[in-house]
């Protein structure tokens, strides 16, 4: 069956990308892709360092992603374009925005693959023996070769991802509820006590509610990924809508939802938090085989993230070469229309930071550490870029963002004060100042580049 191109394609590049993504498959990417790992496990470090005013932490992020959603999305719609955000700062702001943001936005998603993937291993190991290397390769490998086959590959895989890790998350729920409200059987947990019997609702104060903003924050990268997608759905103006205007509930029930469940029936000080939170509610609930649920799921969640990462760094790097600020061969398609040398250079780089994880984990500790502000510098560069666009271009129709430029500016001063709060607080510094090198470095070569090349003239611009 023939599918339509989504552009036409520079005269060396092959086939442009294909429109193969369903709707279906689209709405369950914008669910999925900010449930993973951070809301099953990782949520716990969060709770443990606000105590149960952690649920301001996340009420707070979860503000500002729908906010910067809201803004992507009025872009997004105006002009879907593989390039998303990466795209439209090239536009409105120049070269060496859409250049450097681009390349931190691929090294975040690379970085991602081996995070995934390591994660991914150990479960398996844990439950099979073989050592956690084999599995986390394994897994590399067979999303790599489903996304170098045809993109709705990467949306089959990841609508069934989704779609269990909702029907994970809606069933904890109804547990959760149950449990509260006394009526679960067997349960040793029940009640909301607990938002305020160990030391009141913020036992470690407001700071602390602050800390726990940066591992809510980090814990709902990911909402992005539907504007990039889209653009290779046959209808990506509806689907992108759809998608913003699903963040709000999906941000308020999924996340807020559960770490309301998690505070109300567990002690935030307990031991037990350390094997995650989820983990930590189903074994008070006295849910048969509640570990192994919680490797399954945890293994669901990962590999969509996994699957997420490769297609994500693979479609930034094709934008880059279609610009012409990454090296052509990255532009190339296949008849099928994937980029595959992207999808090969992305996960070939995946692969050797897992194996530097084993051989140099120190090394590889810094490699992560470096990508730790990019999620914030994304948020800043798509609120900047909204604000210029909508002072050079006319006022958008489908999809506005609400009380402009005031939420806007405001948006923007919110971020600046949290990386002025990563730069504070003890844990985190190394994170902001390595992802700020980075970012400088950038930065840097994008601003060289554009003084050597200039701005792109604007026919190049809207093939990204």
């Amino acid at each position: 069956m023939h599918h339509p191109t989504l552009e036409p394609a520079p005269p060396t590049a092959g086939p442009a990308l294909q429109q193969g993504l369903k709707g279906r498959q689209i709405t369950m990417i914008s669910i999925g892709g900010v449930i993973g790992a951070g809301l099953f496990v990782g949520s716990s470090t969060a709770v443990a360092a606000a105590g149960p005013a952690v649920l301001i932490s996340f009420l707070l992020a979860a503000a500002l992603v729908v906010l910067v959603m809201q803004m992507l999305g009025e872009m997004a719609v105006a002009n879907p374009d593989t390039g998303s955000f990466s795209t439209y700062a090239d536009r409105a702001l120049g070269r060496w925005a859409g250049f450097s943001i681009g390349w931190l936005y691929w090294w975040f998603y690379i970085l991602v693959i081996p995070i995934e993937a390591i994660a991914a291993g150990e479960v398996i190991a844990g439950l099979t023996s073989v050592p956690s290397w084999i599995p986390a390769l394994a897994m590399i490998a067979l999303l790599a070769g489903s996304n170098l086959l045809a993109v709705r590959n990467y949306g089959e895989f990841e609508y069934w991802f989704a779609l269990l890790k909702v029907v994970a998350i809606v069933a904890f729920l109804v547990l959760g509820a149950l449990a509260i409200f006394g009526v679960l059987p067997g349960s040793d947990a029940h009640g909301v006590s607990h938002l305020w019997s160990e030391g009141g609702f913020a036992p470690k104060g407001g700071v602390a509610v602050l800390a726990g903003l940066l591992t809510a924050m980090f814990s709902f990268q990911g909402s992005e990924i539907v504007t990039i997608a889209a653009a290779e759905s046959e209808e990506p103006k509806k689907n992108i809508k759809k998608a913003v205007r699903a963040v709000v509930w999906r941000l308020g029930l999924f996340y807020v939802g559960s770490i309301f469940v998690v505070v109300s029936l567990v002690p935030w000080n307990s031991d037990a938090l350390a094997d995650g939170s989820y983990q930590a509610v189903l074994d008070r609930m006295n849910i048969p085989g509640a570990g192994l649920i919680m490797d399954v799921v945890l293994v669901v969640a990962v590999s969509s993230c996994l699957n997420s990462a490769i297609y994500t760094a693979s479609r930034m790097a094709f934008s880059l070469a279609r610009r012409q600020d990454a090296p052509a061969a990255l532009a190339a398609t296949s008849a099928a229309g994937v980029p595959r040398n992207a999808v090969l250079a992305s996960t070939v780089i995946g692969v050797a930071a897992v194996i530097a994880n084993y051989l140099l984990p120190s090394v590889f500790t810094y490699l992560i550490a470096s990508s730790g502000a990019i999620a914030l510098m994304m948020y800043m560069v798509i609120a900047i870029t909204q604000y210029a666009t909508r002072r050079k271009e006319p006022q958008p129709t489908e999809v506005r963002m609400w009380a402009f430029p005031y939420l806007t500016l405001a948006t923007i001063a919110f971020i600046a004060g949290v990386l002025v709060l990563m730069a504070v607080l003890p844990g985190h510094r190394l994170e902001l100042w390595l992802s700020l090198a980075l970012a400088a470095v950038l930065v840097t070569a994008g601003v060289l580049r554009q003084r050597r090349h200039g701005n792109r003239p604007p026919a190049v611009s809207r093939q990204a």
